[in-house]
């Protein structure tokens, strides 16, 4: 998709920081970070949300889960724990309609979900 941010951060048209980069996804620290490490990983491939994967598109959800556990050990979060959230729709938060998942760690979290 042509004007979406993340397709535009992924064809580096739009500067980011970038923590991992393979064939199927790209890793990036966000721009307001939540917690003292908030990385997204997205899928280069469009996906607008958990409501498009399918069994075609699926496997690079799997390889997404793999990279960042590799991520937490890399980033020094592995051992004290990390959450992986990712929102579908705007009711759950969702603002960039491209699939994502945040990986978060580095501090105590809330254990309240909303």
């Amino acid at each position: 998709m042509m004007d979406c941010l993340f397709c535009r951060i992924i064809r580096g048209e739009i500067p980011s920081k970038k923590v991992y980069e393979d064939e199927q996804i790209y890793a990036f620290y966000d721009i307001a970070p939540m917690a003292p490490v908030h990385v997204l990983i997205v899928p280069k491939v469009h996906i607008t949300s958990v409501n498009e994967v399918t069994e075609a598109n699926s496997k690079v959800i799997a390889h997404i889960y793999e990279v960042a556990a590799r991520l937490a050990i890399e980033l020094g979060i592995s051992e004290s724990g990390y959450r992986i959230v990712t929102n579908c729709g705007a009711d759950a938060g969702q603002t960039v309609f491209h699939l994502h998942f945040h990986l978060l760690g580095g501090a105590a979290m809330n254990t309240k979900m909303c």
